[in-house]
C-alpha cells in the first residue's frame, strides 16, 4: 500500500504496534505477542505486615478463651473488638 506524505506523518506520530499498553500487562500479553492474553502477571512478594501483638500474651490468652466462650461464633468482628476491648481495661497493651 502506498502512503502519501500525510499517512506517513500520521504513521510517525502513531504508537507503534509493539508497545504493551498497561490494558495489554494485565492480560499478560508481551513485546513479541499480544496474543498471549489469560496469563496472569506474577509480582514480586513483599513482605507481609507484621499485626500488633499484645505485650501480656497470658492475659491475652485468658480474655480469647473468654471470648470463646461468650461468642457462638469466634473468629468474628465483635468478637475481636470485644477481645481488645476488655484486654485493654485488664491492663493489656500492644
Amino acid at each position: 500500500m502506498v502512503m502519501t506524505a500525510k499517512q506517513k506523518k500520521f504513521a510517525a506520530l502513531a504508537e507503534p504496534r509493539n508497545k504493551i499498553t498497561y490494558a495489554d500487562k494485565i492480560a499478560g500479553a508481551t513485546k513479541k505477542t499480544k496474543a498471549a492474553a489469560g496469563k496472569r502477571i506474577v509480582k514480586p512478594k513483599t513482605k507481609k505486615k507484621s499485626g500488633s501483638k499484645p505485650k501480656n500474651p497470658s492475659l491475652y490468652a485468658r480474655v480469647k478463651a473468654e471470648a470463646k466462650r461468650k461468642f457462638k461464633v469466634y473468629p468474628s468482628a465483635y468478637a475481636n473488638a470485644w477481645l481488645v476491648r476488655t484486654y485493654k481495661k485488664r491492663g493489656g497493651t500492644y
